[in-house]
């Protein structure tokens, strides 16, 4: 069960001093099957479990929807599950907070061409910065969560590391994290599968054992993300062109909040060769298109680095720069790189390259010595240069 290295300290699971009974444990509930597992596994050990779930989504509209989370039937199922098990559990409303730190910066950033992660922003902001103050105001020695990451000490200092199964990781949602934040969290579920979990809740007796893991944004129903931002930022919904990368009008949009970097279906026009969403400019309502090859991008440069590696960045990324591993997407896998600072800023050349990268979206960064590699940090996207536009 245990994601961290035993020690010589006598410490419990958790790597915490004391019994388990004398150590509260808050627990972050989604009602989902993986942090109803956590809550129940803690609670077995005789640690003194607090469940708590934040209700972040209109309850009523998210009631009957599959696919979404911290809302509606998922806060019910939550509430059952913390009374099968006979532990306290809160839910607490937060609907505005989660509005002003995820929803609207996740609109923002499409109104500037961007594609944004909100499942990162709200790890960063609502879970794990908010949830965690209301964590130590119960008095928790921990908060603990369902996400499959593992954490060990090295060096003395709690360090972020992918999980035994590859398929279920977590951490590019996850880089994010403070080093002060991973020293508070617990990830229990780090060194399991997905299919073990899902036995060890059956064998709890909790219904929820086969529910659905939860797949969409959960503030966009059906993944209708371009509603939301119409609503939000009508501006970016206007009609422009489309056109191509010597600046030839191809066709007409609705709206470039209709399109993602990348796009190939969808783009009403036909000239005799595949193409697609090469770049957006909202300012001058334009969907830039060109062939596939004009999407591929070696370098990015980053914003609002985290670093979590036990040495300094500085050091670290200076001169030739820092051989690591690099991923651009939660679904794909890592892939070799070389992460280096140039005038105070962070650079990530990506061996192979990559195609259809977007401002927005984060690069996470893995060591490359181990099977298991550390998380060494990550940043977001503030500029991908494709192959093709490069001097």
């Amino acid at each position: 069960m245990n994601n961290d290295i035993k020690n010589p300290n006598n410490l419990n699971s958790l790597g915490l001093a004391g019994e388990p009974k004398d150590c509260r444990i808050v627990v972050a509930m989604s009602g989902g099957v993986d942090s109803s597992v956590v809550a129940g596994l803690l609670a077995g050990q005789g640690y003194d479990v607090i469940g708590v779930t934040l209700q972040l989504y209109d309850h009523g509209e998210a009631v009957h929807r599959k696919g979404a989370c911290c809302a509606g039937q998922d806060i019910h199922d939550a509430k059952r599950v913390a009374a099968m098990l006979d532990i306290p559990h809160y839910v607490l409303n937060y609907e505005e907070r989660f509005k002003k730190a995820v929803i609207d910066p996740f609109a923002d950033a499409y109104a500037k061409g961007e594609t944004p992660v909100p499942c990162i922003t709200c790890n960063q902001t609502v879970k794990f910065n908010d949830l965690m103050k209301v964590a130590k105001d119960l008095n928790g020695a921990a908060l603990a969560t369902g996400h499959y990451i593992q954490s060990k000490l090295i060096d003395g200092q709690r360090q972020m590391l992918r999980p035994l199964d590859s398929e279920r990781d977590q951490s590019y949602f996850l880089f994010a994290t403070t080093p002060e934040q991973l020293e508070f969290l617990r990830f229990p579920l780090g060194g399991m599968s997905k299919a073990k979990v899902r036995e060890m809740a059956r064998e709890m007796g909790l219904d929820i054992a086969d529910k659905h893991d939860s797949q969409d944004i959960c503030f966009v129903p059906g993944g209708r993300y371009a509603d939301v931002i119409a609503k939000m930022h009508p501006e970016v919904m206007r009609v422009g062109d489309i056109v191509d990368l010597n600046g030839k009008i191809l066709g007409q949009h609705k709206g470039v909040a209709n399109y993602t970097i990348g796009q190939r279906r969808g783009l009403g026009i036909s000239v005799g060769e595949p193409l697609y969403v090469v770049a957006l400019d909202p300012k001058t309502a334009q969907v830039v298109v060109g062939p596939h090859e004009a999407l591929k991008t070696y370098t990015v440069r980053l914003r609002d680095v985290n670093w979590l590696g036990a040495k300094g960045l500085e050091k670290l990324a200076s001169g030739n720069g820092l051989q690591i591993e690099a991923r651009i997407r939660s679904t794909r896998a890592p892939q070799s790189a070389v992460l280096l600072m140039r005038d105070g800023e962070i650079f990530v050349t990506l061996i192979a390259g990559e195609y259809g990268i977007s401002p927005g979206q984060a690069c996470v960064f893995y060591g490359d010595d181990d099977s298991q590699a550390q998380v060494l940090g990550g940043g977001f996207i503030a500029e991908a240069v494709p192959a093709a536009h490069a001097a």
